[in-house]
């Protein structure tokens, strides 16, 4: 049940009504039973002196795509009231009329643009409004016997709007509706959500989840656990198994949904996702729409569910069976555009956003993590909705027309358009080997900072975890992730390529810089030292790029991997046979995987870098000392030695290697494949030749 989370001492502290509409806000988003990602707005009226000393009344309202939960003082947009009020008067006004309008009475250019819903604010004659889309009331306002039902839980002190798009004319219709209602203390938005308000910002707040609760309590006293979405019709796979077939059909997916722009996927096994995909009822239910207009553009008009009977031996029937019902949505889609498009109308990727698997759960797909957990998240809150309707009557929707006119609607588009631009590698996961070392830390960064998502694979994994703690809170939560993994043993390979399917839907981006070097004269060196070099810089990098291109072919929308060789792997290092030998190794074996995936569009190439001593594990442990007493000097003079043996008097870093592998992995080396590129500031002996 929604609870209330004002705490008065917190309250107590805020300085004038911003601070406080700032906190009601956010206190408002942070329970999603209460209102929608992205979604509801607003509002307080307060004065403010303007810049010729005047005091004049002003409202403040939530501005265009923020989030209520997040959002600070600078996401409020000021309007001037005396400029709002006579719109109340008009019988009508168009969207880029109002938009026009209301960008003119804003008292603060800087201010973003205001909520397309301002005008329900400014037009009901109170200091402090909130409009939000409460799991419990959407249940009502989306159950075919709804109306009746408020009269039940509210008798007289509700308002009923049957359902129109947000603009001038809803707003105009609340306000008349209260203004005739003197009872009135709450608005019923019909398929969309609920109006409350207060005098101070803590009576709107304590109103909105006293309505809430109402609500609550009416319909969890008629719902029945054991007839929920028409009773069980198939049990959820255990958690262990759940996970293991996503891995695997998830890439299948991806390939299927990214033939236009490559989508981002995230697995979701919550206990209601469970009961829901699990239900006689929701593959209908499923298809009836939208539960809020708020979920039209991250969850399109409805989620693809799955015709399949959980079976955890028919991983290949169910990939079959995604592949085709992921085309078969897509056409339909392209004909729904068709049906409704609107001139100017540009049609968006045909895939679907949410998919629905019996026993299994949710997978959602989206341009990044974030909005892949976006689409999911809306869809737990159509579930709720679906849960709370089907327990009170029939649960209806918009009809597809009017889906359709929110979906493709301009104020609506308006949002996304303020989002950041899309990057090189926005949409691609790399997936890179030895990710706590300088190479692997730095490229991991550096492919982020373009809106790449990474998986830091290494045996330190604490080390790992750091990187992608650092990586998480500088780009956000999500673009990175850590696993475990022994090059060398091909069970923990195959194990952290799953868990990249499971964490991102797959991988574009494969670099393969796990490593390590040992330094002993030929005669010297041991089968132990010759194995350890060939496990690890031979079979490793073997393992790991097999598993990769398994999965790159599966889903078929190309990719590329980098191998980090070495100066050595065409130099012949003196005292170090077995390291060198085994990084040639790596680059013939990086020329043989380019020669078999071209046809699959899989580009490989190798860097070829020397002496890259910052934030490496190998120079910081015996490998230093070996190649200095092999150059006869000692360890402290190795990094000004190899300076001074390069034709550029440079010295090579991390962040070099990162540019390279950058460069091969980007749009820039699309027909590149099967090259070798030194990065070593110029050593007269490794030039190839």
């Amino acid at each position: 049940m929604v609870q209330s989370l004002w705490d008065h001492a917190k309250a107590s502290e805020l300085q004038g009504g911003l601070e406080q509409l700032v906190y009601r806000s956010n206190i408002i988003g942070a329970d999603r039973r209460v209102c929608n990602w992205g979604g509801g707005n607003t509002s307080s009226k307060t004065t403010v002196t303007d810049f010729r000393g005047r005091e004049i009344e002003v409202m403040y309202v939530k501005g265009s795509g923020s989030d209520l939960a997040s959002m600070k003082a600078g996401n409020f947009t000021g309007l001037r009231m005396e400029d709002i009020r006579p719109l109340f008067e008009r019988d009508e006004m168009s969207d880029e009329d109002m938009v026009a309008y209301l960008a003119n009475c804003m008292i603060d250019g800087k201010h973003p643009r205001a909520s397309i819903e301002t005008l329900l604010h400014a037009f009901l004659p109170f200091k402090h409004v909130d409009h939000t889309h409460p799991d419990s009331i959407i249940s009502l306002c989306c159950a075919d016997n709804g109306k009746q039902l408020a009269k039940e839980i509210f008798g007289n002190r509700f308002v009923w709007v049957p359902y129109v798009r947000p603009g001038f004319t809803l707003s105009k219709m609340i306000a008349q509706g209260v203004l005739d209602n003197p009872n009135a203390e709450l608005v019923l938005m019909e398929k969309h959500g609920l109006v409350t308000w207060g005098e101070t910002s803590e009576e709107a707040y304590a109103q909105t989840i006293k309505i809430i609760s109402e609500a609550e309590a009416f319909i969890e006293a008629r719902v029945n656990e054991a007839k929920l979405f028409g009773g069980v019709k198939h049990a959820s796979l255990e958690a262990g198994v759940r996970r293991s077939i996503a891995s695997q059909v998830m890439p299948t997916i991806r390939g299927a949904v990214s033939d236009v722009k490559k989508m981002i996927l995230t697995f979701d096994d919550e206990a209601d996702v469970l009961t829901f995909v699990g239900g006689s009822d929701s593959p209908a239910l499923s298809q009836v729409g939208a539960a809020c207009p708020d979920h039209l553009v991250h969850t399109k008009v409805v989620p693809l569910f799955v015709d399949w009977t959980p079976n955890a031996d028919d991983i290949e029937g169910l990939k079959a069976i995604l592949a085709e019902s992921i085309a078969a949505y897509k056409k339909q889609y392209e004909a729904y555009f068709e049906r409704n498009k609107n001139e100017g109308d540009v049609m968006f990727e045909a895939a679907p956003r949410v998919i629905l698997i019996p026993g299994v759960g949710m997978i959602n797909t989206g341009k990044s993590w974030s909005n892949s957990k976006v689409s999911g998240a809306l869809y737990h809150r159509a579930i709720a909705v679906m849960r709370g309707a089907t327990a009170l009557g029939s649960f209806v929707s918009l009809s597809e027309n009017e889906s359709f006119n929110v979906e493709y609607w301009p104020l609506e588009l308006y949002k996304l358009s303020l989002a950041p631009a899309e990057a090189e590698f926005s949409r691609k996961v790399a997936f890179i080997t030895g990710g706590a070392g300088g190479i692997g830390s730095e490229t991991a960064r550096r492919l982020v900072s373009e809106g790449a998502h990474v998986v830091l694979a290494d045996l330190n994994l604490e080390g790992a975890e750091r990187v992608a703690g650092e990586i998480n809170e500088k780009f956000g939560e999500g673009r990175a992730t850590a696993v475990k993994m022994d090059v060398t043993s091909e069970e923990a390979v195959m194990a952290a390529i799953g868990a990249t399917s499971l964490a991102y839907g797959g991988l574009d981006i494969v670099v393969n810089n796990a490593g390590l070097a040992t330094s002993s004269p030929f005669d010297q060196t041991s089968l132990k030292e010759w194995n350890l070099n060939i496990s690890v810089l031979g079979t490793g990098y073997f393992l790991v790029a097999r598993e990769a291109f398994k999965l790159l072919k599966e889903q078929g929308v190309g990719g590329n991997m980098v191998f980090i060789g070495s100066k050595n792997s065409v130099y012949a290092g003196k005292s170090a046979s077995a390291y060198s030998a085994a990084k040639a190794l790596e680059a013939h074996l990086a020329r043989c995987i380019a020669a078999e995936g071209g046809e699959f569009g899989i580009r490989v190439n190798t860097i070829l870098p020397d002496a890259i001593l910052q934030g490496s594990a190998i120079w910081n442990g015996s490998w230093r000392n070996e190649r200095a007493a092999a150059y006869g000097i000692e360890p402290d003079q190795l990094e000004e030695y190899y300076r001074k043996r390069t034709t550029l008097l440079v010295n090579i870093y991390p962040r070099d290697i990162a540019e390279g592998i950058a460069f091969f992995a980007s749009s820039k080396a699309d027909k590149t494949t099967g090259c070798m590129l030194t990065i070593d500031g110029g050593v007269p002996a490794a030039f190839t030749r």
